[in-house]
């Protein structure tokens, strides 16, 4: 059985609250529940954290012993050296998500630390992009 994470960051934990006409009206908790029964042949999990140092020790911990981490960095995707160097250090690969098409926003959200070490990049396809990444490891 393949074993997945979904790991995301700040401010993911207000999906279905946040900004609805960018990240929609589903929260993360009921849309995990409905892929999980999805995919009942993975092991799949899921983490978030509105704190940079906490998002890069769940990728250290994850990142030698899973088949592969989903990561939705969110904001600290454009700012983090210190998320990319995780992702750039471990062997398990690593999908980058973004709900909201990235390019059609600031200018600021076009840079990624996390994508060049990324085995895939996913983004604007709202919470759709998260089965998306599921579907590249099944």
């Amino acid at each position: 059985m393949k074993k997945l994470i979904i790991i995301n960051g700040p401010n993911l934990n207000l999906l279905g609250k946040r900004e609805p006409n960018v990240y929609g009206s589903l929260s993360f908790t009921e849309f995990f529940e409905t892929v999980q029964n999805k995919y009942p042949q993975i092991s799949l999990e899921h983490y978030q954290s509105n704190v940079e140092g906490e998002l890069i020790t769940k990728i250290q911990d994850c990142g030698f012993t899973y088949d592969g981490i989903i990561l939705n960095a969110a904001a600290y995707t454009h700012t983090s050296v210190g998320i990319g160097d995780a992702v750039k250090a471990i062997e398990t690969p690593v999908v980058e998500v973004h709900i909201s098409n990235t390019f059609g926003r600031e200018a600021f959200r076009h840079e990624s630390f996390i994508s060049p070490n990324a085995k895939g990049v996913i983004l604007g396809f709202g919470l759709q992009g998260y089965e998306l990444a599921i579907e590249s490891f099944v």
